[in-house]
């Protein structure tokens, strides 16, 4: 049995980090929503798998059954490298989909062309389930493991690999899964056979190792970037991987980063250099030896908290480049600590900044935000979240699903316990039409002030903009008339408009950079004097309300009231999608609905002309596995989707909570598999009841608890406390197959695909619902799922 075992070991491992592997590979190339679209369609692939195994049984010979997986396997990994060299040079065009009808047609083949390696892993996971019924835990167990592994293989490999490396990886381990499978096979091709594998296999890995130029990833031409690129002296200074990010520096005449900065600066901009990370436009790398630098600086909005507190502490959140700190600098502060997320910005500082980093009165931390200011109990003169990547337009929503748990009401509430007695919290935002990203910084701040018991927060609140930002600041205690003279003349100075300070009038807003109707004056004192505060977030035109951890949706302003906009907009506006970014997760649902009903229901009809194939699939047998394998594939999703979201804030970045959850569910599941037949499947789902009801109210309280740890604590925090969850969710699959092996085993293949394609749909609407319902709401919609799987699983067991 062990060249099954092994087989489906590697292969899992491969699927799995060609998985993970292409959600990097799309935030690189694509945009966030790529990413999140990877999961769907590896799951369509597996649902496909069910659906040709139960019209197609495999060989039940061992030996034609070792030389299926192998043959299994190689085609894995030819779809590994045709689906990427599809995606890659596909002429698909996000912009253009409105009004070029062949774009829908590139879409759909895009995705498809994604499935294609995970039909082959689904189908040969199914495929040894169905032929081996009796080794179903120690089967799934293989699967869980090695995919467990595979999440591991990603993380590791893509900073020494790079993407295209690593996708390569992902072919050499199923080629070598091949080999193996069919290395002791007694045949008469046996020999010619395995020569040919091993020749694949080696070339594949010299591929891994050295891939050639053609197959280097392909930005979309809408990238910053890609923009940056096309400048005739652009010149890429450095290119770097790590297991959460590409980070390029870009070195132009003509790159140029100084977000609002006032429109009376006469001096010459500063070198600089582009800093990107996912082809993103982060910041600059500014060079500090440029001439008359401070005076530049000076003239940009971020610079007002400097004038207010002179000789300032100051803690900078994620300062990218390092402008902020060079801002900070120039201000006169006598220390500035600058916390930053990603080593490779770091390191890009180090090396094209002039020696920011290493000057004596600056300390540089790499670690995230939120786990620094948990970790530390220091106070500060000024905190600081700059202002990072370009501006978004707000109705495109193609950054609806990305999560950001430095812009929530529980960090808000961090960021003011860290401030001195008198020190200001500084917040940058980008400015829309109407006010969207701006105002609901400004509900962030409101919401954070009320929540510490400020019988007037109105009194410690200012704002200002310029033509493009505007600064939000927030006092630990009430602004005096001196330092609201001083806002007033530095705004007065550089042609700055006033939003908000205690006691202003409306004619003293929107005199510089005007727009008709005063919105951020108007909108800001509204929210913040409104007596029904609801009332407000309901009747504006977009959702402002305050993000929370459990719903950290900065950039998700949809309401469905926008529909008749966005229909009228549609291809327009220059935007992906033509304008309509959040339809297209509803378009996927439904596209995954058609498919998905296709899957399930064409097997069915032709089952019932070959009756006499499947002998036992009574009626009440395929109502049973319908609702069962739908419910389990729900569940399943619907925890580990919220799950993976929700651990972003304590693990830091996506990968890595993508990589540790699915290895900590995977690994624990497997076990479980293991150990499935000592339980009885009621006992099993209700023990799992039970434990998705306790963890949204424990993980919270971990949360807090643990996200000052250092990161490897946290990672192993994360792996062992999912370990009670993933051994409970690893039991209902396998015993639900083990229930059908001896009522009606011809239906094994069907339940395969049910519940393949229950977890298409699962994956699409667990990020849907948490967008207006939060993590804990999904998960209280998988505890539903489990519970009607307990219901449909006694009468089975009972016939």
């Amino acid at each position: 049995m062990w060249p099954f075992y092994l087989g489906l070991f590697l292969l899992s491992t491969a699927g799995l980090g060609f998985e993970i592997t292409l959600t990097r590979v799309f935030s690189l190339a694509q945009w966030y929503h790529f990413a999140f679209m990877v999961v769907s369609v590896a799951l369509l692939g597996f649902g496909a798998s069910g659906s040709a195994l139960s019209l197609f049984p495999p060989p039940g010979d061992p030996i034609r059954l070792r030389r299926y997986t192998a043959r299994v396997a190689a085609l894995f990994a030819a779809g590994v490298l045709i689906s990427f060299l599809i995606v890659n040079f596909l002429p698909f065009d996000s912009y253009r989909i409105a009004w070029e009808p062949v774009q829908v047609l590139y879409m759909a083949v895009y995705f498809l062309a994604l499935a294609l390696p995970f039909f082959f892993n689904g189908l040969l996971t199914g495929a040894l389930l169905a032929a081996l019924p009796e080794r179903t835990g120690s089967l799934y167990a293989a699967n869980l493991l090695g995919s467990a592994l595979g999440c591991l293989v990603a993380v590791i490999a893509l900073p020494s690999l790079g993407g295209t490396g690593t996708i390569m990886l992902s072919a050499t381990l199923a080629m070598l899964a091949a080999t193996l499978v069919v290395w002791n096979v007694k045949t008469s091709v046996q020999l010619p056979t395995t020569f040919l594998l091993t020749l694949l296999t080696v070339a594949l890995t010299f591929l891994t190792i050295n891939p050639p130029a053609f197959l280097e990833i392909r930005l979309s031409p809408y990238k910053d970037l890609s923009y940056a690129l096309q400048y005739p002296d652009a010149t890429v200074l450095s290119s770097r991987w790590n297991a959460f990010s590409r980070v390029d520096v870009v070195r132009s005449r003509s790159i140029r980063s100084a977000p609002g900065l006032s429109l009376r600066n006469s001096v010459d901009f500063p070198i600089q250099d582009g800093l990107y990370t996912d082809g993103d436009l982060r910041s600059a790398i500014t060079d500090p030896t440029t001439p008359n630098l401070d005076a530049f600086l000076d003239y940009l909005p971020t610079a007002l908290p400097y004038h207010l507190r002179p000789e300032a502490s100051v803690l900078i959140l994620e300062p990218g480049g390092g402008l902020d700190v060079l801002l900070a600098l120039s201000g006169g502060v006598r220390e500035v600590v600058a916390v930053e997320s990603n080593p490779l910005a770091v390191r890009a500082v180090d090396d094209f900044g002039g020696g920011v980093y290493q000057e004596a009165r600056v300390r540089v931390v790499v670690e995230d935000g939120r786990a620094y200011v948990r970790r530390h109990t220091v106070r500060y003169d000024l905190v600081i979240l700059a202002l990072n990547g370009g501006q978004r337009p707000v109705v495109s929503g193609a950054y609806s699903l990305a999560e950001n748990y430095l812009y929530t009401v529980e960090a808000f509430d961090d960021y003011l316990s860290h401030l001195n007695e008198g020190g200001l919290l500084a917040v940058s935002r980008w400015l829309q039409l109407p006010p969207s990203e701006s105002l609901r910084a400004w509900a962030l701040a409101v919401t954070a002030l009320e929540r510490a018991g400020v019988p007037h927060p109105e009194r410690r609140l200012i704002a200002i903009r310029s033509w493009a930002n505007s600064v939000i600041l927030v006092k630990n205690g009430e602004f005096t008339a001196e330092e609201i003279t001083a806002t007033k003349a530095f705004c007065a100075d550089r042609n700055f408009d006033l939003v908000y300070y205690p006691g202003i009038r409306a004619e003293e807003a929107n005199r510089y950079s005007v727009v008709p109707g005063a919105p951020y004056y108007t909108t800001f004192h509204d929210l913040l004097f409104a007596p029904d505060r609801a009332a407000f977030y309901r009747d504006y035109p977009y959702d402002v309300r305050p993000p929370t951890d459990d719903r950290p949706f900065f950039f998700h302003f949809f309401k469905w009231s926008q529909t008749p906009q966005i229909v009228q907009a549609l291809g327009k506006t220059w935007q992906p999608f033509g304008g309509s970014g959040y339809f297209v997760l509803v378009a996927l649902l439904l596209l995954a609905l058609i498919a998905s009903a296709g899957l399930i229901i064409l097997p069915l009809t032709l089952q019932r002309r070959g009756r006499e194939r499947t002998g036992r699939g009574k009626k009440r047998h395929r109502i049973y596995v319908f609702a069962y394998f739908t419910l389990l594939g729900l569940g399943y999703l619907f925890v580990e989707i919220p799950l993976i979201q929700r651990f972003i804030l304590f693990l830091g970045h996506p990968i890595y909570a993508f990589a540790t959850v699915l290895f900590s569910l995977l690994l624990f599941s497997g076990i479980g598999s293991l150990l499935a037949r000592r339980f009885r499947p009621p006992v099993a789902l209700a023990l799992l009841i039970g434990a998705t009801l306790i963890y949204p109210v424990l993980l919270p309280v971990a949360f807090r608890a643990l996200l000052g740890w250092p990161l490897a604590w946290r990672l192993t925090a994360t792996a062992m406390g999912l370990a009670p969850l993933g051994l409970l969710m690893g039991v209902p699959f396998p015993t639900g197959i083990a229930t059908l092996e001896a009522r009606a085993p011809g239906l094994i293949p069907w339940a395969w695909a049910i519940n393949g394609c229950a977890s298409v749909l699962s994956s699409i609407l667990a990020a849907m619902l948490a967008l207006s319902w939060g993590f804990w709401g999904v998960l209280l919609l998988a505890t539903a799922a489990y519970a009607g799987a307990l219901l449909t699983i006694i009468p089975l067991t009972q016939e």
